[in-house]
């Protein structure tokens, strides 16, 4: 496996984790459950840490696409890696935010309301970069992907 192997590999897991966890949050919030917004907080922390070695093998895997296949156009890879950046900083944000609240609002206490509208509008926004970034992924061409 190359670079743009483990890219394409991992780069699925911050997309589904920032949407499972926004399923749960929205989930948690209709039945009032403080486990399943827990729960969310936890998905979302994971997925932060995850979206970092994501990010790291993007240019890895962008520069052997330049290197295999140099012919083809380099606009949505560039497209991809600019808003990708946002996505990273913007999951990152949201991880952070999620570890705040597990530390701060422990067990046995309710998550406060404010913290959870924050939390929602961070966990929406980066929901739809890590879409937006995808999209803008899936428009690559990967010959990279059969080298050896």
């Amino acid at each position: 496996m190359n670079s743009a192997h483990w890219h394409l590999l991992i780069a699925h897991a911050p997309i589904a984790g920032a949407f499972f966890g926004l399923c749960l949050l929205l989930l948690g919030l209709l039945k009032r459950s403080e486990e399943l917004k827990r729960t969310s907080l936890l998905v979302f922390i994971f997925t932060a840490l995850l979206a970092w070695p994501t990010h790291q093998t993007g240019p890895l895997a962008a520069a052997m696409l330049r290197r295999v296949a140099p012919g083809i156009p380099l606009d949505p890879s560039d497209q991809h890696s600019e808003i990708a950046v946002l996505a990273l900083a913007g999951i990152l944000v949201l991880g952070f935010v999620s570890l705040i609240g597990l530390l701060f609002f422990r067990k046995g206490r309710n998550l406060p309301k404010a913290y959870l509208a924050i939390l929602l509008l961070l966990a929406l926004g980066c929901s739809g970069l890590m879409g937006w970034t995808a999209n803008l992924g899936a428009r690559i061409r990967h010959p990279e992907i059969h080298t050896n």
